[in-house]
């Protein structure tokens, strides 16, 4: 299955309700289990969380679309922006 890249970029002063929805948050990603590739926060020059960078093994764009959608911070309304792209892995090999 092909890989997609999903970039998430908070919305200003969310700290908070990422911090109240980060368990269901992980909880989500950990459901789809060897189709996670990795995940983890963007960070701003300060060091805290300004988005999130995740990429899945999904069958196709839209079943990666609707997994970001699904995700309780998208539900929350953390997300100021979304984008899902096909990814391509080069290296490491």
């Amino acid at each position: 299955m092909p890989l997609f890249a999903i970039l998430c970029h908070d919305r200003p002063d969310a700290g908070s309700l990422r911090a109240n929805t980060r368990p269901r948050h992980l909880e989500h990603l950990e459901r789809i289990g060897g189709a996670l590739f990795l995940a983890g926060p963007m960070l701003g020059e300060d060091g805290a969380p300004r988005g999130s960078i995740v990429i899945v093994d999904m069958a196709d764009l839209e079943s990666a679309e609707a997994f970001a959608a699904a995700d309780p911070y998208a539900e929350a309304g953390l997300f100021a922006e979304v984008s899902v792209t096909a990814f391509r892995k080069v290296l490491p090999a």
